[in-house]
């Protein structure tokens, strides 16, 4: 759990996902001499997102790499960055001009976010939570799971893939974005249409802690039965544990995908997790690992 700690710990809002880049890139640097197909790198016009392009690509993986946090406003008042919950009290940590800032987040009298810190904090700083990262033989608990355990399974899933997509996009906990001209390149220039979303769902009363990775079957969008029908009876053949979720609620990179002008086929696929947009998220570590098996097996057999 080294490497999802490292993760987590990034500090990379939504429209900070340079750092997450950066990060990226050194690991592929350190560690792709050791996987059995080493990527090319497209990232030339991306802004700061990029595609890792394996052997001959039938399907792409599409992960975000921005969380959810704040934008310090006037006065150490803040705005929202997605849309995180917060107890008060919840501990910031960020970065001005002046240095390092760190304090506690509460709602005024006047319903704002407002932090606690004892001079002005630097107008346009992102704060996100101070990371607590807590593990026991059951489950890993810490702030940015959400979508930093996406990064991770995906950072697994290059160890072994032959052939595929994985596309690291950005702005998705914020009304997205850059999903539009990734796909774009993924359609016209890789000839691509299969998409799994690699993100993290939420508990509910039909997706449990420790049952398996989610399948989602509809959001607030609805994929393609047929496409949906194909994955869940390939997983039905693997030993691996799954679980099929069904909401009404919710959206991911998924959304810009069916609203581009390409016949993307997409699937939101992703371990469950409690506690969302919290510094408290929670996710069993049986679901991690059915998470990365069913990726290594789609990618396979796709």
């Amino acid at each position: 759990m080294d490497l999802l700690q490292k993760l987590c710990s990034l500090q990379a809002a939504s429209g900070e996902e340079g750092i997450v880049k950066s990060f990226l890139l050194d690991y592929h640097v350190q560690n792709s001499a050791q996987w059995k197909v080493k990527p090319e790198i497209i990232q030339e016009g991306f802004q700061d997102c990029m595609i890792w392009k394996f052997g001959k690509p039938r399907t792409t993986v599409f992960v975000h790499m921005d969380s959810i946090g704040f934008t310090v406003r006037y006065n150490n008042k803040l705005v929202a960055i997605g849309s995180p919950h917060i107890e008060q009290g919840d501990w910031l940590v960020g970065q001005d001009k002046e240095g390092p800032v760190e304090g506690q987040v509460y709602i005024n009298e006047e319903e704002e976010y407002q932090f606690n810190f004892w001079r002005p904090v630097e107008r346009g700083t992102a704060l996100t939570f101070k990371p607590k990262f807590v593990e026991d033989k059951e489950s890993v608990q810490c702030c940015y799971l959400d979508n930093r355990l996406g990064l991770y399974v995906a950072l697994k899933l290059a160890e072994t893939l032959t052939d595929g997509l994985i596309v690291f996009s950005a702005w998705e906990e914020h009304s997205g974005g850059s999903v539009p001209y990734l796909a774009k390149y993924v359609y016209e220039e890789c000839r691509v249409s299969k998409a799994l979303i690699c993100d993290i769902t939420w508990v509910t009363e039909g997706v449990e802690h420790g049952k398996g990775v989610a399948i989602s079957m509809r959001d607030r969008l609805i994929p393609r039965k047929a496409w949906i029908n194909q994955l869940i009876g390939l997983a039905e053949n693997s030993s691996i544990p799954f679980q099929l979720e069904v909401e009404g609620f919710g959206s991911s990179d998924a959304r810009e995908l069916q609203s581009s002008p390409y016949p993307f086929d997409w699937c939101f696929i992703g371990a469950p997790e409690s506690g969302v947009h919290s510094p408290r998220e929670k996710v069993y570590k049986s679901d991690i690992q059915s998470m990365i098996a069913l990726y290594r097996y789609f990618m396979e057999k796709l």
